[in-house]
């Protein structure tokens, strides 16, 4: 965890083991039953983060994303399609419930559309298929 103290505080008075569940890391499937399921994905990073992979991992399993728009989330997160970019905690608390009647099969085909394993392959043979003509890709 990034910032025990604030964990320490502002998290852990929080846990009833019902409803607040601390689960610590998970990876495999268990990463993707617990985002799967979940009504969203709050990730309020306040730094300029260079790329989510958590949010990404959380719009490929078709749950929708609640981050402020900082670092790489504005190019990630489509505000009204695969989630919302609030500014505040408040605001952040506010969009739940809309990001809730997000159309989950739309967020996962646009995560799959955009960082899926097949896309990427693509966009790569393409780059290595200009350089082996000669052209510097833009």
């Amino acid at each position: 965890m990034h910032d025990a103290d604030y964990h320490a505080t502002q998290v852990v008075p929080h846990i009833d083991g019902r409803r607040v569940q601390y689960v610590g890391n998970v990876g495999g499937e268990q990463r993707a039953r617990l985002l799967g399921g979940a009504t969203a994905l709050l990730h309020p990073v306040g730094f300029a983060e260079p790329f989510g992979l958590s949010v990404v991992e959380a719009m490929a399993c078709g749950t929708p994303v609640i981050g402020y728009p900082l670092g790489a989330l504005p190019e990630i997160v489509e505000p009204g399609r695969t989630g919302y970019l609030p500014d505040d905690p408040i605001a952040a608390a506010g969009a739940v419930p809309m990001a809730a009647r997000l159309d989950r099969a739309e967020i996962h085909r646009t995560a799959a559309a955009r960082f899926g394993a097949d896309r990427m392959v693509d966009d790569y043979l393409r780059v290595y298929e200009l350089v082996g003509h000669g052209i510097v890709p833009a």
